[in-house]
């Protein structure tokens, strides 16, 4: 019996050992499987999240790779908790602002988030017109700036006035203080945004010639909107006057600790220094430093005096040009020094308001700061009919889909007079615009005179300056 028992107990141990070396042998072909699937996770996970430059060391605990840090799973664990944890084999971390609830506090390195909607102002595309470059055999650039978020390049102006009020006190957020602006409509558009995301609200004073649809917007955007018949500067009731005056009513209440902000747009600093901080440079560095020319109009004269300041001094031979409406006197005062308007101010036909013209946000007859600021530095100037602008509008939409305001369709006129009248068609010349807000804010005036295009494609360069002979 006891010699029975010891081959038993010998045997025992034997399959016991056997076991053990079985098992010994799966842990170690699962090791292989666990890591085959770490990398199939990982390859999933940068088919799921395709970052630049990638760059990761995979002999390291923490894989740094496009700016976020992969930190693998502990590898010490059992080989059963490994298979249950395959399909998640790495957890991300953002090494830069240490997870993701310090991310919301503003975009990390290598992030690309705006702050707010402020955050999204400027840094508009400058597009190639394509029609109008093969047409002239001359580049013709446009600087979109109705890409901005409130539709204009009055974004940049309205930012930068509230910013300075802010950093001087005259503004409080939050506080009950009230931003007073006189605007044909784009500056009020830009400013309601503004005021609403800082804290104020918005009273905007406008002409009630001007197109309805923008008055409509200021009111969804939460203003107030007064409109008051055209009139002189002269005159105390003139839209911009009037704003200026509501201003001082609210500041000088007082049962109300409320202030009231004239942002005065037309004489405000803020307004061109904005561009020749932003816009001339953005200018310049996405013509990599190469252009012969900028065309635009003037309401304000921001626009032009910032850029034309900030690109002269990189540029000194750069040909700076006004593109002025109908109505207008500034292309007088460009030219002989002399504000003055033909169409109003002929013997026997001068008049107190400015002539009629379906022309929206440019155009002037007085000087302000802000077109002073800049307007020893423009060469010349160059006058556009309504006749002209309707048909450069039309020309944009059955050529390149671009459906653009007035001005802006005034600002490409002049853009191929000017490459017409200094004869540099088919050259490698290149002139750089503005286009300054959508057709969509001109649909009940502007438009209404265009009417649909249909399937057409029958309006020419050449018709669109004959429309200027005509005239």
């Amino acid at each position: 019996m006891q010699q029975w028992l010891l081959p038993q107990r010998a045997l025992a141990h034997l399959a016991a050992a056997f076991a053990v070396g079985i098992l010994i042998g799966f842990s170690f072909a699962f090791i292989p499987l666990s890591q085959a699937n770490d990398a199939a996770a990982r390859k999933r996970l940068q088919r799921r999240i395709p970052l630049e430059d990638e760059d990761y060391d995979d002999d390291e605990d923490d894989i740094a790779y496009g700016g976020i840090e992969l930190k693998r799973s502990d590898t010490n664990m059992s080989t059963a908790s490994r298979l249950s944890r395959v399909f998640v084999p790495i957890s991300l971390r953002n090494f830069v602002t240490g997870g993701a609830g310090a991310a919301r506090g503003g975009a990390a390195a290598g992030e690309d988030i705006k702050d707010g909607i402020e955050g999204c102002i400027g840094n508009t595309p400058l597009l190639r017109i394509r029609s109008l470059s093969e047409a002239l055999g001359c580049e013709v650039l446009a600087k979109a700036e109705f890409l901005n978020p409130g539709g204009s390049p009055k974004d940049r102006v309205a930012l930068s006035i509230i910013t300075k009020a802010e950093q001087e006190g005259k503004l409080r957020p939050f506080s009950g203080d009230k931003v007073f602006e006189g605007t044909v409509g784009s500056t009020g558009v830009s400013l309601a945004h503004i005021c609403r995301a800082r804290g104020y609200l918005a009273h905007i004073c406008m002409p009630s010639d001007q197109s309805a649809e923008k008055a409509s917007l200021l009111l969804k955007l939460g203003a107030e909107v007064e409109r008051v018949t055209p009139a002189s500067i002269v005159d105390k009731r003139q839209f911009v006057n009037l704003a200026k005056s509501r201003a001082h009513e609210l500041t000088a209440d007082s049962s109300s600790d409320a202030r009231g902000f004239f942002a005065d747009q037309f004489e405000n600093e803020s307004n061109w220094k904005a561009h020749f901080e932003t816009t001339g440079p953005e200018i310049l560095r996405q013509c990599g430093g190469r252009l012969d020319a900028f065309v635009a109009g003037a309401g304000t004269g921001g626009t032009i005096s910032g850029v034309v300041r900030f690109l002269k001094r990189q540029l000194p031979d750069l040909t700076a040009v006004l593109a002025d409406p109908q109505g207008s006197g500034l292309l007088n005062k460009v030219k002989y020094g002399v504000m003055f308007n033909e169409e109003t101010e002929r013997e026997g036909t001068r008049r107190r308001a400015q002539v009629d013209t379906i022309v929206e946000g440019v155009g002037i007859n007085r000087v302000t700061a802000n077109f002073e600021a800049g307007r020893a530095l423009i060469d010349d100037a160059i006058r556009v009919n309504d006749e002209e602008a309707c048909l450069m509008a039309r020309y944009l939409v059955e050529q390149d889909g671009l459906f653009v305001g007035s001005s802006s369709a005034v600002n490409c006129v002049a853009t191929i007079k000017l490459i017409k009248e200094r004869g540099w068609e088919h050259s490698n010349k290149r002139v750089v615009t503005i286009l300054c807000d959508s057709g969509s804010r001109h649909l009940s005036k502007f438009w209404a005179k265009i009417g649909d295009i249909g399937g057409e494609w029958d309006t020419t360069i050449e018709g669109i300056l004959q429309a200027g002979v005509r005239k």
